[in-house]
């Protein structure tokens, strides 16, 4: 008890170097042993996010220094989680922005700055990865100090910290050409800047807004969040006080605070600290834990609406339930209504006007929902996702509101009329390029919609050397038609498995999507057709067999590798009347209406 307590949250667009940071800071506190094996972005600990070297979840862990106790909360840098660091702002007492020294502020470094800046946060900006050859740290402390004005900073909030540093290698200084061994210039910063909590709050009734859920198979559910006043004590009477303003009676069964990564099980917590909470069942997100004797509920905490949808269907397709533990309608239903408990972001509806069984699935991108769906997947669904759609709006004059995003891309100059002249087709408008003759940087304001499935194409077009970076920067009005893609795709029209003769006669039809010896199904989508139609196919024909031989009729066949598609490929790639088939082993694509008669007949029904 009265400790001196400190809460910071590290915030940057993605790659930045949070993680790496957080690494540093875990290091240099003393929280391994000195013998112990220690991964890279060790708060990184979901599988996803190792995979696709993101932070995803927005984590808790605490390091002394001194006689301080110093909660960290390594966030999310990708726009699409951006609920995550949304309603972690206000549990702490200040943001380390982290900037790179060669990129500059990124779409994503303005939606979370300003999120901590309404929050009358003071932020200090560290400048990483100096050590880089094309560096212009102090370029990019003023391109900072720009967007600090343009978002409205107050003169205290001007008066920012700036710091220089090399995370990875667990170094911060206070200017370019001093030099340092470790990150004592940003500890000491940190306790100049923000200070410990007031430790007289500890003596008002309690008062707790849970921030994060988590959930625990031996406790149940876990409620996280800042006790921002009077001391919370395990087995006490409390009263939640929900969103909606009702008032519910229970008991705080567990309390747990962090030290280093673990979650330590405490008697009781003082005001400023970072809690766990368990034993109260029905708890969400905003709800604010109080005294019964003085029920003081805090603001709720508001998350920006989704800007994209996509349908989770029963998976109909004739290979359904080979593979998968979870098929039905209720499996679905009852894995979102636990995924809304804690994804903040997420909305679910039912599907209205349709025949097909599933949900209408929110979300904040494509990124957002597709971790979703690969979670999923690996849990044992089998499911059929819709192509994803923009959420509209409409103003108070009836007038039709579409999202729209801000997108920085660095090409290599070559590539870069390909890709502007891509981005126009999109109805993109350009704010802003510069080259240096080597690579273009160009800034697009591109509709959401005409984003979809555009990022795969950028990587084919500029060969994998192309940078690409976006961000929602509002509503405007409708843009109007965007087109699709551009050309058909090949539909198998028999059920069996693929065979090398027939594939070798459909490759001069346009580009395979599988395999010989693959199992089809009539209505699944094989290919891509060199046209604008679709053609339906048949992979399964076999050579007629005759008694005539001749000399190199019966040479092997070479076939070209079928391209394959990642979950987030098959996702853009799909059309209105086309669906991508989730299984634990598999993704497939496939028309929505398998026989050809059934697309015949909706072949003009966009819904």
């Amino acid at each position: 008890m009265n400790k001196k307590i400190i809460n910071i949250a590290v915030i940057a667009h993605v790659d930045a170097g949070k993680s790496t940071l957080v690494d540093a800071f875990l290091s240099q506190a003393g929280v391994f042993r000195a013998n112990e094996e220690v991964k890279e972005q060790v708060m990184d600990s979901n599988d996803q996010e190792r995979e696709r070297g993101i932070t995803i979840y927005s984590k808790n862990c605490s390091i002394e220094y001194k006689d301080y106790k110093i909660n960290i909360v390594d966030t999310p840098g990708h726009a699409d989680f951006s609920s995550e660091v949304e309603r972690i702002m206000k549990t702490v007492d200040t943001v380390i922005l982290l900037v790179d020294s060669t990129e500059g502020p990124m779409p994503q470094t303005r939606f979370v700055l300003s999120k901590a800046l309404e929050l009358k946060l003071k932020p200090i900006l560290l400048i990483n990865k100096i050590d880089k050859k094309d560096q212009r740290a102090l370029e990019v402390v003023d391109e900072v100090l720009e967007l600090f004005m343009e978002l409205d900073a107050d003169e205290e909030q001007l008066e920012f910290p700036t710091l220089f540093g090399i995370a990875r290698e667990g170094i911060v200084q206070y200017s370019i050409e001093e030099t340092s061994k470790n990150l004592e210039p940003l500890f000491e910063t940190i306790i100049k800047q923000v200070g410990c909590y007031p430790l007289e709050l500890a003596n008002e009734p309690i008062q707790l807004q849970i921030s994060s859920l988590a959930y625990d198979s031996f406790i149940g559910r876990l409620g996280i969040g800042r006790l921002f006043k009077g001391v919370l004590k395990e087995n006490q009477q409390i009263v939640v006080s929900k969103n909606d303003k009702t008032t519910v009676k229970a008991k705080i069964s567990g309390l747990f605070i962090y030290q280093g990564l673990k979650r330590v099980a405490v008697k009781e917590a003082q005001a400023g600290e970072i809690v766990v909470v368990s034993g109260i069942s029905e708890l969400t997100i905003g709800d604010t834990i109080c005294d019964p004797e003085n029920i003081d509920p805090l603001p709720p905490i508001i998350i920006e609406q989704p800007t994209m949808s996509m349908n989770f269907l029963v998976n109909t397709s004739p290979f359904a339930g080979k593979v998968g533990k979870f098929l039905t309608t209720r499996n679905i239903k009852e894995r979102l209504e636990k995924e809304l408990e804690v994804n903040v972001g997420l909305r679910v509806e039912p599907l209205s006007n349709s025949s097909a069984d599933g949900f209408k699935v929110l979300g904040r991108g494509e990124l957002h929902l597709s971790v979703l769906i690969e979670t999923m997947r690996r849990e044992g669904f089998e499911i059929g996702i819709s192509r994803p759609e923009v959420i509209f709006k409409v103003d108070e004059k009836g007038n039709k509101l579409e999202p729209v995003e801000k997108v920085i891309i660095d090409v290599p100059t070559e590539f870069a009329g390909t890709v502007i002249n891509k981005l126009n087709l999109r109805k993109g408008i350009m704010l802003d390029m510069h080259s240096d003759g080597v690579r273009d940087k160009v800034v697009y304001k591109v509709p959401t919609r005409g984003l979809i499935g555009f990022k795969t194409e950028f990587i084919n077009d500029t060969r994998g050397e192309g940078v690409f970076v976006k961000s929602i920067i509002g509503y405007e009005d409708y843009k109007g038609k965007i087109d699709g893609r551009q050309n058909g795709v090949l539909i198998s029209m028999a059920n069996g498995v693929t065979l090398p003769y027939a594939l070798n006669n459909l490759e001069e039809r346009g580009i395979l999507f599988v395999g010989p010896q693959v199992n089809v199904y009539d209505g699944m989508i094989i290919g891509l057709h060199s046209r604008n139609n679709d053609l339906n196919v048949n992979p399964t024909t076999g050579k007629k067999l005759t008694n005539t031989r001749a000399s190199g009729s019966d040479d092997s066949v070479k076939l070209t590798p079928p391209k394959t598609f990642t979950l987030e490929e098959a996702i853009e790639f799909i059309e209105w009347d086309e669906l991508v088939e989730v299984t634990p082993n598999d993704i497939r694509l496939r028309k929505k209406w398998l026989s050809e008669n059934e697309r015949k007949q909706h072949r003009n029904d966009p819904h």
